[in-house]
């Protein structure tokens, strides 16, 4: 299946899947994944490690955005990097999770995050996924998906991922993370959690990985006649 050159945005709640589903989307179309969520990762990963929030998410705004000007991420064999140091398991940790909500309302961090993204997005044929990718990223982006499924659903994906990873996970406290991401992602002041007016829903409590592509192949048929 051959599609138009294309920015394919999927925005969402966390753990629906919407990483995994968009490097499956790259992969099948051959287009560019860029993964925005681990981006807020690697910064709070370095909030954390600098000093710059601590245990009770109390941030040092000026302190971190001055250190964002010297902040070098970016993305390589294995996944995240600073600088030469893979951190990719170490962004996927509770302790990070447990911040990373607190971290991206700061506007300073979300401009920083946002540049890099569109600097990295600068041609087309890219999926993203994020949680404003449609409404502040790229607007224009030609194609947005908004995911959801339900929370205990999301709790169960969320605690096996970071098993996989060597995290201990107990699934009512990744509810409870989960509950509270939410809360803050959908009420902070820039650039909240919502669902782009164009976007189209995709709730995938009950959908293989398989469903799902297959679902947005007759979205992108419809859509662009492919």
């Amino acid at each position: 299946m051959h599609i138009p050159d294309i920015i394919i945005a999927i925005d969402g709640y966390s753990s629906t899947g919407k990483s995994s589903f968009a490097k499956i989307v790259a992969n099948e179309f051959s287009f560019l994944y860029l993964d925005s969520g681990a981006l807020y990762r690697c910064v709070t990963l370095f909030a954390i490690e600098n000093g710059f929030i601590d245990e009770e998410c109390h941030i040092d705004v000026p302190g971190l955005a001055a250190a964002l000007e010297e902040l070098d991420i970016h993305f390589g064999e294995g996944g995240a990097y600073i600088g030469e140091r893979c951190i990719e398991n170490e962004i996927r940790s509770l302790a990070v999770a447990n911040k990373v909500s607190p971290i991206a309302t700061v506007a300073e961090v979300r401009e920083y995050v946002d540049r890099k993204l569109r600097e990295f997005g600068k041609n087309k044929r890219i999926v993203m996924d994020g949680r404003d990718i449609g409404t502040t990223v790229f607007p224009d982006a030609e194609l947005k998906i908004f995911m959801t499924a339900d929370p205990m659903i999301r709790a169960q994906r969320r605690a096996a991922e970071m098993e996989a990873t060597g995290s201990k996970a107990d699934l009512q406290d990744v509810l409870k993370n989960l509950q509270e991401r939410d809360y803050i992602d959908s009420h902070r002041e820039v650039s909240p959690l919502t669902q782009a007016a164009d976007a189209i829903v995709l709730d995938n409590s009950h959908m293989t990985m398989n469903d799902q592509l297959e679902w947005l192949k007759g979205i992108i048929s419809e859509r662009f006649g492919c």
